[in-house]
């Protein structure tokens, strides 16, 4: 029987025989330490599989592998334990010097009165008694750090904390790695446990968030050659071969088709910092700032990281470009939030390993490294924004072709979608409290009152978010999804979660197509009151007209108006509308809305509950660049099918009536434009 001990780090190995005692030793190649080094980085405990594609590719037993892995943590750990008990001894020095100080500063420590040297025993007892108070509470206060540092013991995390106990230059260098996540959906959150096991990982998230930090602030503080403007599109992006030479690190997609996007962008915006900073980092807030990119998010957990003068959450989020042809984005990651300065703040986002808990989850494809926004304060209720965004991904056989140019090129989630939503959104938020000096709204005497125009915008928001979140169509539903592949459409049935929607089932479809127009001219086509009816199914070709009017926005397309009944004999339903356009592309949103309860809302009542069922488009660039002018649109119905029970005929049925409606509006659109295919 033979045993065998594999030395470790040397790869040095002993083989013992009972036929001879001599020793055999066997020393692994200086490719084959490599190899398993770079695989300790990011996989310390490899599992069974992996330890047999080792095997195979390095032509070593199962059990080399496996003794190898456990010698080399057993190493590490040998190592974190003599640095732990290096910084124990230099504190316990410094404090033993430090009692040596206060007794000689007992023994020379002169009176103000006669200028001499010697003290009453009395006052020396007095004196000794206090530093040796001060003495015990520094004592105590040290013990109660190191006893909050135990708990990660074993972990190099902890080491830069100890000797940074007020954050400065914590956590790991630029070039060090942040793990790797492992498959993960959003219905496999692990659920938040801040005891036990679950305190060992808190190390990690603080390491990685600082290190993210600092790797951030050197992404905002070096242009060239790190980042290069694309002559093409005009967006600065990092140049590959520098950023790996001053941060290289392991790719986290190991497949071949994943690739890396990277952009910067800057903009003023209208709102203070410390307002900003409240949005970014109240997940509610973020969500409503960012409706047409954040589809999901939530705080799994936060981490009281006082003695890193910050804030830090542990977050899921969804991002999404708004078509049923563009699978979304899932992130679970890091986000922490520092004051640099008396009026600078920095917020920085960084995918995390969520570890062992979600190991049957579906293939990651989404990887966020250091990413996110620098928030100067200009005084005057202003703030400059510098933002990147900075992902690997692998997403190419989950996008249409038509959204490749797009998605691929960077720009459907890139810096420049979340400064300019983040700008369009700020100045939407000075027109709504009435503190811009842009013209005021249109009355014309429906409504009266900042309040009542405040709460039409607040439901229109409501209506921008429901909107959106339809629009990904990637939800486990109610019922299965139905879709026409040939056509494009994509069709789904649920049932209304009865917070601010009819009750009863809802059927959604929508589609995109691409159309030789600029986005500008494809958005004043809809926003022309005079050309609604021939592209609107529902207006029976009846004209319409805006009986208000509120701006939004300092372009005139960026505005929401309550629009008079499309039939003239439904004196009772009103259409309420929200537009707006930007750089990127445009939206055009509406609902049907009962006129007594739209009269409620421009009272001022609570908006909230009035069931709103919106429909619309969603227009933007093709990505096409040097290619002509292109636009994609997206065109999206809701309609409430029966309230009660639905049959298999009944659903049918529905799929059909909301195919045929969405199809014969795409007809007519072209129509409209003199376009065919």
């Amino acid at each position: 029987m033979n045993s065998t001990n594999y030395a470790n780090g040397s790869g040095e190995e002993e083989v013992y025989n009972d036929q001879r005692v001599k020793k055999q030793y066997h020393r692994h190649s200086t490719q084959q330490i490599q190899q398993l080094e770079d695989f300790y980085k990011e996989y310390p405990h490899p599992d069974k599989n992996q330890r047999q594609q080792l095997s195979r590719e390095l032509g070593l037993d199962q059990k080399q592998i496996k003794f190898w892995f456990q010698n080399k943590r057993t190493q590490i750990k040998a190592q974190n334990e003599k640095a732990d008990n290096n910084g124990l001894r230099s504190q316990n020095e410094k404090i033993h010097f430090e009692n040596l100080a206060m007794q000689e500063a007992l023994r020379t420590v002169v009176c103000p009165a006669c200028n001499a040297t010697s003290l009453a025993d009395e006052d020396k007892t007095h004196i000794l008694r206090t530093l040796r108070m001060e003495n015990a509470r520094l004592k105590q206060e040290y013990q109660q750090t190191m006893d909050f540092f135990s708990n990660y013991m074993g972990n190099p995390a902890m080491e830069s904390l100890k000797k940074h106990p007020q954050g400065e230059g914590v956590g790991v260098s630029p070039q060090e790695d942040y793990g790797h996540i492992p498959p993960h959906s959003e219905n496999l959150i692990p659920p938040h446990d801040s005891t036990g096991t679950q305190e060992l990982d808190k190390s990690i998230l603080i390491e990685a968030a600082c290190g993210a930090m600092n790797e951030l602030i050197e992404l905002f503080r070096v242009n060239e050659p790190l980042w290069i403007k694309s002559t093409a599109e005009g967006r600065y992006m990092l140049h590959r071969d520098s950023y790996d030479k001053l941060f290289p690190r392991s790719t986290h997609l190991k497949t071949t088709s994943a690739r890396f996007e990277s952009s910067k962008d800057s903009a003023e915006v209208d709102m203070a910092a410390i307002h900003l900073i409240e949005m970014l980092l109240d997940v509610d807030k973020w969500k409503d700032m960012f409706p047409t990119i954040v589809i999901k998010a939530r705080i799994i957990e936060s981490i009281d990281t006082g003695i890193l003068g910050g804030l830090l959450h542990l977050m899921y989020e969804k991002r999404h470009i708004l078509s049923p042809l563009v699978a979304p984005r899932e992130f679970f990651f890091i986000r922490y939030c520092r004051q640099l300065n008396s009026s600078t703040w920095m917020m920085v986002d960084v995918s995390y390993d969520f570890g062992k808990e979600l190991q049957d989850a579906a293939p990651i494809r989404s990887w966020k490294l250091p990413s996110g926004c620098m928030i100067q304060d200009m005084s005057h209720g202003k703030s400059a924004v510098t933002w990147i965004e900075h992902v690997q991904v692998d997403d190419k056989s989950l996008t249409h072709r038509m959204y490749r140019d797009l998605v691929g090129g960077g720009q459907a989630y890139g810096a420049k979608r979340w400064i300019t939503t983040l700008k369009r959104m700020c100045e939407r938020f000075a027109f709504s409290m009435g503190i811009t000096t842009k013209p005021k709204h249109e009355l014309e005497g429906v409504i009266s009152s900042l309040e009542g125009k405040q709460n039409v915008m607040k439901l229109c928001h409501r209506m921008e978010k429901s909107f959106c979140e339809v629009l990904s169509m990637s939800d486990k539903l109610d019922f299965p999804q139905l879709s026409d592949q040939s056509s494009g459409v994509r069709v789904s049935l649920r049932r209304s979660n009865g917070a601010g929607q009819p009750e009863g089932f809802i059927v959604s479809a929508a589609t995109s197509l691409w159309l030789p127009l600029s986005k500008e001219n494809l958005f004043n086509f809809f926003k022309d009151e005079n050309k609604r009816a021939e592209w609107d199914v529902l207006s029976s070709g009846n004209p319409v007209h805006a009986v208000a009017c509120i701006p939004t926005g300092t372009n005139p397309g960026n505005c929401i108006s309550i629009i008079q009944p499309f039939v003239p004999e439904e004196t009772k339903m009103l259409m309420l509308q929200e537009s707006s356009i930007d750089t990127l592309g445009g939206t055009m949103i509406y609902t049907p809305i009962d006129l007594a309860a739209m009269i409620s809302v421009v009272n001022g009542e609570e908006a909230m509950q009035v069931p709103i069922l919106p429909s619309g488009f969603i227009i933007s660039d093709d990505g096409r660049a040097n290619k002509g002018v292109g636009s994609l649109l997206t065109v999206a119905f809701q309609i409430l099918v029966c309230r009660n029970t639905l049959t298999k005929q009944l659903n049918m049925e529905s799929v059909a009536t909301v195919h045929t409606l969405i199809s014969s509006t795409v007809q007519k659109i072209k129509l409209a434009l003199d376009y065919s295919d």
